[in-house]
């Protein structure tokens, strides 16, 4: 499972990070790379959000791709709501936040994320001497992770006839990512003949 996290995260724009601060929840969607098994992220010196990773550096990150919805009658003719779901691919993981100083590693980090935000390039290397005041300025911290965790849900538990059924209704239906769950289906899952 873990090529299978890796997966998500690469494919992903961004996440939901859940921090805790003054013993309450706080959760906040944000960009990310992914880097030597770390989760980075930057942004401003100051705020809640710094406030919460200062006082308790324990946080989980989550990515969910969706995938298709499965309407109720894709899987079964008893007319029921029940079997209507969707279908997903998601990785948890919990860890500790800390704190980036090291300028070379700064750099780095900001250099994947203009892959990740820019992959055509056509700008400055992040090494070069102009970004040294941003770059300075910029607060980067990391997610180590301690565990991670991956769901996939593409219809696993049905009996074949209804697996089969799920795809034969997607390809009918044929919206945008239905042809990629019946991938994600058969590649996983591969209960179809």
């Amino acid at each position: 499972m873990k090529n299978i996290a890796k997966e998500i995260l690469a494919e992903a724009k961004f996440g939901t990070l859940a921090l805790s601060h003054d013993n309450k929840p706080y959760s906040l969607p944000i960009n990310f790379v992914q880097l030597d098994g770390n989760i980075y992220f930057h942004g401003s010196k100051k705020g809640r959000k710094i406030n919460a990773i200062q006082n308790n550096q324990l946080a989980s990150f989550s990515v969910v791709e969706s995938c298709s919805i499965i309407d109720s009658d894709f899987s079964t003719t008893d007319n029921l709501a029940c079997p209507a779901t969707h279908f997903f691919k998601s990785v948890l993981i919990d860890g500790r936040i800390e704190f980036v100083e090291e300028y070379d590693e700064k750099v780095l980090m900001l250099s994947s994320f203009m892959k990740k935000l820019q992959p055509k390039g056509g700008h400055k290397p992040l090494s070069d001497r102009v970004y040294k005041k941003a770059i300075n300025a910029t607060l980067i911290y990391k997610l180590v992770p301690d565990e991670i965790s991956t769901k996939l849900k593409f219809g696993q538990k049905l009996t074949k006839e209804r697996f089969d059924m799920i795809i034969k209704n997607l390809k009918t239906r044929d919206k945008p990512k239905d042809a990629e769950t019946i991938k994600l289906m058969i590649e996983h899952f591969g209960k179809q003949k």
